[in-house]
């Protein structure tokens, strides 16, 4: 990975968790702001978001749509959708400390 790259990742990944946020019709989960979410990552207190979208997009190959960050019953958890090869939208719900898999349901909305 080049350094320009390794460089704009942690950028990238706020600009993602934005936009899927704006995507999604609100603001993050009680106030968690680009500067917050890139603050939890740099102290190690969350994990990056692109490391739960490669295991989400290993785990259903497809394409990235959008992903939230939430605090809730007083754990963070990324929202990650995908849309599958075959055509199915899936979000995926992760602990964001721990990466661990928590749910995922398919939109079933055609």
């Amino acid at each position: 990975m080049t350094d320009l790259r390794r460089a704009l990742k942690p950028a990238a990944l706020c600009g993602w968790l934005c936009i899927g946020s704006l995507l999604a019709g609100g603001l993050l989960a009680d106030d968690i702001d680009q500067e917050q979410v890139l603050r939890l990552v740099e102290q190690g207190r969350i994990l990056p978001l692109q490391s739960l979208i490669d295991d989400a997009l290993q785990r259903f190959p497809g394409r990235f749509l959008e992903a939230e960050l939430e605090f809730d019953d007083g754990r963070y958890e990324y929202e990650i959708e995908v849309i599958t090869r075959d055509g199915r939208v899936l979000e995926l719900e992760y602990d964001a400390v721990t990466g661990t898999l928590l749910d995922i349901d398919i939109d079933e909305d055609d």
